[in-house]
């Protein structure tokens, strides 16, 4: 619901309100098609004017197919593709004339979370990853990010779930975050508590890029500790949700959840993108006024000598040994 309703809002200025209608909408790696029927019901039947979702696993693939026509949409509404989004093996996406590219005013995608590929020479060369390097072996994140990325239109948004990984590590990964951040194509971070996926249990993030964006700063959001506690799963509720939308839509900051951080800044921190360098929950320790503490122990020190003396003078009338 956060990635559908973040690219419903006006790309430029999010703090309009909805886009009246997107022209196409991609999920790269679409599962059940789940992501694309939330984008969908914001805008409504008619808000969209095609959508594409691309799968790699076959069953999955028939899945969405057969959920897209169940929520009422149209043959002609959709097209789902079964291939490889990372080889890029749907021929509508391989289209090499600029004038002719497909291009889509929203994007959303949950790809899988550190996704181990094979990164070839061929693929170095691709027009997809060649001006910012390939995402390494272990963690194809990237290399999903980029693929979807290169369809974004200029005036449209792109809303990916990663794994916190993205935010900081070094070497290729490293190089294509910088080159994003220096560009000026990531536009918010948000964190998001633990345990909210079946699949995996640690954190996730959510970042919004667009080709063109008038803040020269990035929103940080960090809503670790927003959500209702689980027994085997975490849950954001509608007011959890609801926040983080706001926040990103009239770019509001909040202390220990949202901040607005130059780039000079992330400059400055070589281009890390880890949330709690920015935004942290840890909550301020008072101080402590330690002439003050001194003062009250000498005062308490005073009355047990008092208290002593006294106890003592009881204890001597009664002919009993005296405390020290």
């Amino acid at each position: 619901t956060i990635l559908s309703e973040i690219v419903t809002l006006d790309s430029q200025e999010p703090k309009n309100g909805k886009k009246s209608k997107l022209a196409q909408v991609l999920d790269f790696a679409c599962g059940s098609g789940s992501l694309l029927l939330n984008v969908r019901k914001q805008l409504g039947a008619h808000g969209i004017g095609k959508i594409y979702g691309q799968e790699k696993n076959i069953t999955t693939y028939n899945l969405a197919r057969m959920n897209m026509l169940l929520h009422g949409v149209k043959d002609t509404e959709f097209e789902i593709h079964h291939g490889d989004s990372l080889l890029n093996d749907w021929g509508i996406l391989n289209e090499m004339n600029p004038s002719k590219k497909l291009t889509f005013d929203a994007i959303v995608a949950n790809p899988p979370f550190s996704y181990r590929w094979e990164p070839t020479d061929t693929l170095g060369e691709d027009f997809r990853f060649k001006s910012y390097g390939l995402a390494p072996k272990s963690a194809a994140d990237f290399a999903f990010l980029l693929h979807g990325f290169h369809f974004l239109s200029d005036n449209g948004v792109m809303a990916i779930i990663l794994p916190h990984g993205v935010l900081f590590r070094g070497g290729a990964e490293e190089r294509i975050r910088t080159k994003l951040l220096k560009d000026g194509h990531i536009d918010t971070v948000i964190g998001l508590p633990a345990n909210l996926f079946f699949s995996t249990g640690i954190p996730v993030c959510i970042l919004v890029l667009k080709r063109c964006k008038k803040p020269d700063d990035v929103l940080f959001i960090n809503a670790a500790e927003h959500f209702e506690k689980g027994k085997r799963q975490n849950r954001l509720l509608p007011e959890h949700i609801d926040k983080i939308v706001a926040t990103y839509q009239f770019r509001k900051e909040e202390d220990r959840y949202a901040r607005r951080v130059s780039m000079g800044e992330i400059e400055k921190n070589d281009y890390n993108l880890n949330i709690s360098r920015y935004v942290s929950t840890a909550k301020t320790e008072e101080s402590v006024d330690l002439n003050a503490v001194h003062a009250e122990l000498q005062a308490i020190e005073k009355r047990i000598l008092q208290a002593s003396s006294t106890h003592n003078q009881y204890l001597k009338e009664l002919g009993l040994s005296l405390i020290g």
